[in-house]
């Protein structure tokens, strides 16, 4: 079928969809059976005529932002395409890769700053099967006829213009059913009854545009438009759906992992897990490949692993010894994953890939662009050589060339076709003429009978919808309960938590010769409230803080509030604290010294004091809090004396 198709390539040489003043210009490659056939520059006018004109099977481009600003436009210009022309996007659909990537498999290389070469090369990778078709509309189509002009205001032959024309879209309606029944297509008929026949007739066929044997129209008096069913998203179908070929590194036990390499050596699929046995092995592997190669890092190949091997007919690779931990780890740098596991799996294939990858090269120097390197790089690994793939590779273009050209046979070919079509065509005609005669009778006594069930329906519908409403009400309040239950459990289990850390802290407590401390992360709003949460904060608890940075006034004013009996803070943490964090301890009135004058020890978010090192620091800091208090009332009395000598003395002054 390859040598038959015919694809256009495009790629914009300069403008932009987006621009009002600059419309864009393509470079046109018209492609047929693989073979060039014409370049040119078009505009998209241009594009669209050549398109009605010659109605390609693939129209070729690398983005589609190419073609359209936004969504609706791109909606347009697929409505505007003729129906059996397929839109393919060639770098990816949702994902996408480079144009140079996507050459790369067909080993094609181009200028990428050349327009005409990357129009070349998308008509090329197109027509070998690579890109994504571009699907807007559902299986669905909507043909409507209707008139093509006005009756206008009036006259004498007013009545007999409308009725000319209500005629006329009735007969192409009818036309119209008569080419979906001989086409065997499944349909639904609204018509819009009007004077002298019918002024609109519609048609919703279960087909897509392609497939429905009626073409747009404009006449004198009536017009036929051809509408597919929009989907609600883009969707993109790959051209081909030959799955790509894999290396796979397994590594078997409690705890599978298996990883998966393209033919270039890129990481596709990291995996592992406990409850994964070998049948959800081989179904991951199929949703993201076909193994070529199946590889594990010990001497012998497990017996699990070999029967995945033979679940896909791959190759058996092993090394020539166990795998050492050193070797994985340089393999595996480049690369993440999550555990010892993946990390062994992941070894295995790119041990696997270094072992072919300069026969991978090799092969790549000698095979000529256009043939699909991963098929071909597969069937030599599996023993062909070379020269006998290519051959059956090969694309027959020139004994298809001369088929064509021979005039007789395919003229009398056509002929006796078209006759044959057209006798079929006259019998299901004729079988539908008599169809629909039994139809109409038929039709009459449904529509009494219908009738009289809509009555009685309309009912008992009244009745369930009350009944619908209450179980959607009780839905509704059982999804409420369920959440506050499972917030309700959540809570439970932070207080159980909770209080196991209390109740270490009180028998801690009462033990004498050790004081138990808090341990706090940061002096920070965030830091109190989650040792709040955690452990919990009481009149006469020492904490001790890991972090100062973010502290503030705040912080220190909560302590006080709490009456927490101590703050003690690591020396290095002490030394490089703010200078003006001690003074405000020291005016709130909370003890601030180092885990060593305390005798602190700290495991986690544990921790222990020595009861009378504590005791002698706690002493040690009284002693110096009494001589601040003795400091600053002195400077107080200072301070008022200094003031009244200066009133005093300005007075004296005043008075004379």
């Amino acid at each position: 079928m390859r040598d038959r198709l015919k694809v256009f390539g495009i790629d914009i040489i300069k403008g932009s969809v987006r621009s009002r003043s600059r419309r864009p210009m393509y470079a046109l490659i018209r492609m047929d059976g693989g073979i060039i056939e014409s370049e040119g520059e078009v505009s998209m006018f241009r594009l669209f005529r050549m398109l009605t004109a010659e109605q390609p099977d693939i129209l070729a481009v690398d983005s589609l932002q190419e073609i359209a600003a936004d969504q609706r436009e791109l909606y347009f210009f697929l409505q505007g395409l003729p129906p059996q022309t397929r839109l393919v996007q060639v770098t990816g659909g949702e994902r996408k890769e480079t144009l140079g990537k996507v050459a790369a498999r067909f080993n094609i290389s181009f200028n990428r700053f050349d327009p005409f070469a990357e129009a070349r090369t998308t008509a090329q990778v197109a027509s070998l099967g690579a890109g994504f078709e571009v699907i807007a509309f559902e299986n669905e189509s909507e043909v409507v006829v209707s008139r093509h002009r006005s009756p206008g205001k009036g006259g004498w032959s007013q009545n007999r213009y409308v009725r000319k024309m209500h005629g006329a879209v009735q007969l192409k309606g009818r036309e119209i059913e008569m080419a979906l029944v001989a086409a065997g297509i499944r349909y639904e008929k609204k018509e819009t009854k009007a004077f002298g026949g019918c002024s609109r007739v519609a048609f919703r066929v279960f087909a897509t545009r392609d497939q429905v044997p009626v073409s747009t129209y404009r006449g004198a008096d009536v017009q036929v438009r051809i509408h597919g069913k929009r989907l609600e998203r883009i969707q993109f179908r790959p051209l081909s759906i030959k799955p790509r070929y894999l290396i796979v590194g397994i590594d078997p036990g409690t705890t599978t992992a298996f990883a998966a390499l393209d033919l270039d050596g890129n990481l596709l699929h990291l995996q592992s897990s406990r409850q994964m046995a070998m049948a959800d092995v081989i179904e991951s592997l199929y949703k993201v490949g076909k193994p070529l190669v199946i590889a594990t890092d010990v001497q012998e190949m497990p017996y699990s692993v070999e029967k995945i091997r033979r679940a896909f007919s791959a190759i058996a690779f092993v090394p020539k010894q166990d795998v050492s931990v050193d070797t994985k780890v340089e393999l595996t740098a480049p690369f993440p994953y999550a555990n010892d596991h993946e990390r062994d799996a992941l070894s295995a294939a790119l041990d696997a890939y270094r072992q072919y990858r300069h026969k991978f090269q090799n092969l790549i120097k000698r095979i000529p662009p256009g043939h699909d390197l991963d098929e071909v790089r597969a069937r030599v690994i599996r023993g062909q050589s070379l020269d006998t793939v290519l051959d059956e590779m090969k694309v027959p273009v020139r004994e298809s060339r001369e088929a064509k050209n021979v005039p007789v046979p395919a003229e009398v070919g056509r002929h006796d076709e078209r006759v044959r079509v057209l006798d079929g065509m006259v019998k299901r005609l004729r079988t539908f003429v008599s169809e629909l005669q039994e139809e109409v009778k038929a039709k009459e006594y449904e529509i009494h009978r219908l009738q009289a069930r809509i009555r009685r329906v309309h009912t008992s519908r009244d009745a369930e919808h009350a009944k619908d409403v209450e179980v959607v009400k009780r839905d509704a309040v059982i999804q409420s309960l369920k959440k506050r239950l499972h917030k309700e459990e959540r809570h439970n289990r932070n207080l159980v938590k909770r209080l196991a850390r209390i109740r270490k802290f009180a028998e801690l407590s009462m033990e004498g010769e050790v004081v138990p401390v808090k341990v706090m992360e940061a002096l920070t709003k965030d830091g109190l409230r989650r040792l709040a949460e955690d452990a919990g904060i009481e009149e006469g608890d020492i904490i001790f803080v890991s972090r100062t940075d973010g502290w503030g006034r705040n912080i220190v004013r909560d302590l006080a509030e709490l009456r927490v009996k101590a703050v003690v803070l690591g020396a290095e943490a002490l030394k490089k604290s703010d200078p003006q964090m001690l003074p405000l301890f020291c005016e709130a009135n909370i003890p601030l010294f180092s885990d060593q004058d305390a005798g602190v020890q700290v495991r986690g978010k544990q921790g222990l004091a020595a009861k009378e090192t504590l005791d002698s620091a706690l002493k040690t800091w009284n002693v110096r809090q009494e001589q601040h208090e003795r400091e600053k009332k002195s400077d107080l009395i200072e301070h008022i004396f200094k003031e009244y000598k200066s009133e005093r003395g300005k007075e004296v002054k005043k008075g004379g």
